[in-house]
């Protein structure tokens, strides 16, 4: 291809990715035009026509598979329509099936070098269960469907990048997930991103999973019996690793510029920073004002970045969304597909 082509997914069309992704695609339609890249929603094309009419923008042309590889701006492509028309703000099974099949035509696409990439909008996980897909999120559904025995999530916030060790499973099953292959496993798949983005000697920070770092045995010893062995192990092979660092200050840490990323525990552990950092809060009437950062998913054969945000089906269809996330998702996708990456 001539340029990359990313595929957006447009998501659960109840929710705010129809919005979004015709808001994405006008803003960097400048940088289209510049032959930067092309983007094609994959999606039903009625649910971004719908939000179009509502935010007066012209919606993008359908295009056939085949034509991909000519696009040089915008266009849609078609998934299989839906049974009845799917509203805003409604779960249903309709509204998962639509955003499960996106995905998973643009994976296939990707997988077929088609694309360079893929960027998710969001879908609603409880819609995706009622129509048969038994996934917890995204990432799981990405591995599945690229054959990747195990995936990694890495969220992204400016030079704030935090890869989980577990994500969606109960806070009691983490220790047991924390195993020393899976640690290494994030710990090199975070080594590889940074190198792709253009940074030469990655710092990384293993955050510890107990308080103080289980204080010398007191707290548990996973952080003395398990990550300090391994953290010494990459440090003896030359490779800038710290831990483990306690969480409550980890973060900081990054924030200040120690570390080049954090690899976090559990979800929560490395979502509420960056998601701290990310939203921004008008503090007079408590309402998110925009919403910043970027989920990557390391470790499968093909690239994919994320919003780092939800469905909202409060304000699905009201033409108020932000589509700031979805930017620099693409952004984000753009700069893993350069072969130097960029600092």
């Amino acid at each position: 291809m001539t340029r990359p082509v990313f595929a957006i997914t447009v998501g659960d069309p109840a929710g705010i990715g129809p919005e979004i992704t015709l808001k994405a695609i006008e803003q960097l339609k400048p940088r289209m035009a510049a032959g930067e890249f092309a983007l094609v929603a994959v999606g039903d094309p009625a649910a971004l026509q719908n939000i179009a009419a509502v935010l007066a923008l012209t919606c993008p042309p359908v295009i056939s598979q085949e034509a991909l590889a000519r696009l040089s701006g915008a266009a849609i492509l078609r998934t299989p329509a839906p049974d009845q028309q799917i509203a805003p703000g409604i779960v249903s099974p309709e509204g998962g099936e639509q955003a499960y099949q996106a995905v998973a035509i643009a994976t296939r696409l990707a997988l077929e070098g088609k694309v360079a990439g893929i960027v998710t909008a969001p879908l609603n996980k409880e819609a995706l269960h009622l129509a048969g897909h038994d996934y917890a999120g995204h990432t799981e559904m990405l591995a599945d469907l690229t054959g990747v025995r195990s995936s990694v999530m890495m969220l992204a916030h400016g030079s704030f990048r935090v890869s989980h060790v577990s994500t969606h499973c109960a806070l009691e099953d983490v220790p047991a997930r924390a195993t020393p292959e899976r640690i290494s496993r994030v710990i090199d798949l975070t080594l590889e991103t940074l190198h792709k983005i253009g940074i030469a000697e990655p710092r990384i920070a293993v955050a510890a999973l107990n308080p103080h770092a289980g204080e010398g045995g007191i707290f548990g010893r996973h952080d003395i019996d398990v990550t300090e062995p391994l953290v010494r192990d990459y440090v003896a092979r030359g490779e800038k690793i710290f831990g483990p660092v306690p969480g409550d200050t980890v973060f900081v840490k990054l924030r200040g510029g120690d570390y080049d990323a954090v690899v976090a525990m559990y979800h929560d552990q490395g979502h509420i920073p960056v998601k701290l950092l990310g939203f921004s809060v008008d503090p007079e009437t408590g309402k998110w004002t925009a919403l910043n950062g970027v989920n990557v998913t390391l470790g499968l054969p093909i690239i994919r970045t994320s919003v780092d945000h939800g469905t909202a089906f409060d304000i699905a269809g009201k033409g108020v969304a932000d589509a700031t996330s979805l930017v620099e998702a693409v952004d984000y996708a753009l700069q893993l597909s350069e072969p130097a990456g960029r600092a």
